[in-house]
């Protein structure tokens, strides 16, 4: 089994940054560019991986009270994650993703998955900022 985990600080409330990184509509947004995420009927979803061309059954389960979004492979059981939002005091809070590999044949090679959370949470973090940045809306 392999194991990642990468947090970084946000600079918005934990409920903005929870709504930001857990839209399942927006998802894309933030995940690595090779996933793809495709709704199905809840919390089953699709991934399409562009590295393997493949496209895999999994599930997603959203727990706003905690604030956190869990995730999964639903039939093969080789993968699994969380992200979890928690609040760190003035306005700001801290994001932090974990992945699990169960069989190791599945495991991205040494390195990169390190690389794809760096450049998933500053795509989240960029997110983030937008909203906090964007003018609100007509009432």
């Amino acid at each position: 089994m392999s194991e990642f985990e990468r947090s970084r600080a946000m600079p918005a409330l934990p409920e903005v940054v929870y709504d930001q990184a857990c839209d399942l509509r927006r998802l894309e947004a933030w995940l690595p560019r090779d996933l793809h995420v495709r709704q199905e009927d809840p919390p089953a979803v699709t991934v399409h991986e562009d590295r393997t061309g493949e496209d895999a059954a999994a599930m997603v389960r959203l727990q706003k009270d905690r604030l956190r979004m869990e995730w999964g492979t639903r039939e093969t059981g080789r993968y699994a994650g969380w992200l979890e939002v928690t609040g760190t005091g003035s306005g700001a809070s801290t994001v932090t993703v974990h992945l699990s590999f169960f069989d190791e044949s599945h495991a991205p090679s040494d390195g990169s998955v390190e690389d794809a959370l760096e450049k998933s949470l500053d795509r989240l973090a960029e997110q983030v900022r937008l909203r906090a940045d964007a003018p609100e809306g007509p009432g």
